[in-house]
């Protein structure tokens, strides 16, 4: 593995990079906070697939693309006299060890649970006025719910055991159960929420995490349909004709393999 002093240097080389970059290229020249930030999401989502794969050659690429959209803002932070990387690094060094008084203070933690915690106390202390300020609006809304819960949990609302937790998931089902019997469309919609927001409180307590569990179980599904649409254009037939009953038998044989 690379040594400290070539890990400084290959940043140093990125940074230079940069300048060279912002100066003579056409494209870098006219980025923006606001015009990278589409493109920063979707190099994100692209290291999530590559980590949901494991495919660690295709994390270290994406990894790179997100630092230099790292660089990149501070860049623009600094040609704005706002920021440069260093306040960027030197303000995250900082905070860090602000919130880990277990480390750089006196302070004695038991376990994880203990760590978060005193985060989400420690956050408050630095002047937020709920411990939800720190969620994203802009989060996909099971990725919020998760985020929200957990921080919840931060300050000690939450479930105690997992079987009151099986208990809320059965009273949101039945309500929506009830609602959908009603005919009320709107109350559905609601209770339908109500009914996830309680399976992803649960997938905490199963230590799951439902974005992966969800994204996972899709490809799991494009590659058995893919394989259904293969195996039926085999037999010279298209989707559309079959009946349920002739695509279950390739569905079938997709699900062993």
């Amino acid at each position: 593995m690379n040594t400290r002093e070539d890990k400084l240097q290959a940043f140093g080389r990125l940074l230079d990079i940069m300048d060279d970059l912002r100066a003579k290229c056409p494209w870098d020249m006219k980025q923006t906070l606001e015009t990278l930030r589409p493109l920063t999401i979707e190099e994100t989502y692209e290291l999530g697939d590559a980590i949901l794969d494991n495919d660690l050659e295709e994390v270290r690429k994406e990894l790179g693309d997100i630092m230099l959209h790292m660089v990149f803002y501070a860049k623009i932070g600094s040609e704005k006299n706002a920021f440069d990387i260093a306040d960027v690094l030197n303000g995250i060094c900082e905070k860090l060890i602000s919130r880990h008084p277990h480390i750089y203070g006196d302070v004695n933690v038991a376990d994880e649970e203990e760590v978060k915690t005193n985060w989400e106390k420690l956050k408050l202390k630095e002047g937020k006025k709920s411990v939800l300020e720190g969620v994203p609006r802009s989060l996909p809304a099971m990725i919020k719910a998760t985020r929200i819960q957990e921080k919840a949990r931060g300050i000690g609302f939450d479930w105690e055991e997992t079987n009151q937790v099986w208990e809320k998931v059965d009273e949101e089902l039945n309500e929506l159960k009830a609602e959908i019997a009603a005919g009320n469309q709107e109350k559905t919609e609601e209770e339908f929420g109500d009914f996830l927001f309680s399976i992803i409180n649960l997938s905490r307590f199963l230590k799951v995490d439902p974005e992966s569990a969800l994204e996972r179980t899709n490809k799991k599904f494009i590659k058995r349909f893919q394989y259904l649409e293969a195996q039926a254009s085999k037999s010279g037939k298209s989707l559309g004709d079959m009946t349920l009953a002739e695509m279950d038998v390739f569905w079938n044989e997709a699900k062993k393999l």
